[in-house]
């Protein structure tokens, strides 16, 4: 078996007296898709935030390629090639989604803030290559066709995806995707699962899942873990997850086996 792309043991945080994340242990292989589920408050926003540096854990470890993230900043580890989706959409709502993706990509442009303020020097040519490359990108997952429309003017679901899209701007290794179904209809639902595979396999990513619909999870993921109230009540494939004890108490209940949502 492969070295883990990501390791996370003992992983607590507290919030002043309030244990948002207790003892959380999770190894996700190269290319595993893995969902992290669980009741509202159980910690699993928490956990993204500590991975991708928006919170320091209080104790424990986060590594990433045998690097250890805890103490870095976001940006360092958006560098190191992590990228995250937010549970409620975080676009550049006013710039139009060709320039949601550029946001991405202009951290790594080749040139220095004195000829980004003359717009001399290599800043045309970065700037050329910069457009070409989101374009690209854009075209690839099919947004192509809406590069100069307003972000706020897209439908729900192509918002969602466009914030993926910009994600995948940053080329990671690891993708971490939050609730990326909220708000979806079941025929979005449907098209959302597709694309989320489309993209792992087209994208070689390994991808790290927190969602509420029963559908998508049991649909997509390899292997699930579940929190309640910060604490890791189990951790299997979805088969094994759908009839643990003590998630029917805590979470899932009988809407898994309908497929509903949660």
């Amino acid at each position: 078996m492969s070295a883990p792309l990501l390791e996370v043991r003992g992983l607590t945080h507290w919030f002043g007296g309030l244990c948002a994340v207790s003892d959380f242990s999770l190894a996700v292989a190269p290319g595993e898709l893995v969902g992290v589920i669980g009741p509202n408050g159980a910690g699993k926003t928490t956990v993204f935030n500590l991975v991708t540096g928006v919170y320091r854990a209080t104790s424990g470890s986060i590594r990433f390629g045998g690097t250890e993230l805890v103490g870095r900043p976001p940006h360092a580890i958006a560098r190191l090639g992590v990228a995250r989706t937010f549970q409620n959409i975080r676009l550049f709502r006013d710039l139009t989604v060709l320039d949601n993706v550029r946001a991405a990509l202009d951290g790594a442009a080749g040139y220095g803030a004195a000829e980004a303020l003359t717009r001399l020097g290599r800043f045309r040519r970065e700037e050329r290559r910069v457009i070409g490359e989101a374009r690209e990108l854009l075209g690839l997952l099919e947004l192509g066709h809406l590069a100069g429309e307003t972000a706020r003017n897209l439908p729900y679901g192509m918002q969602r995806r466009l914030e993926i899209v910009r994600a995948l701007a940053l080329r990671p290794q690891l993708l971490l995707l939050d609730e990326p179904a909220a708000g979806m209809n079941p025929n979005e639902i449907g098209r959302l699962m597709e694309f989320i595979r489309w993209v792992r396999e087209r994208f070689d990513l390994t991808i790290l899942l927190i969602e509420h619909q029963m559908r998508l999870v049991m649909g997509v993921c390899e292997r699930l873990a579940v929190l309640d109230f910060g604490a890791t009540i189990a951790l299997g494939t979805p088969a094994e997850v759908r009839t643990d004890p003590k998630v029917l108490e805590a979470y899932l209940g009988e809407q898994v086996p309908g497929g509903g949502g949660a």
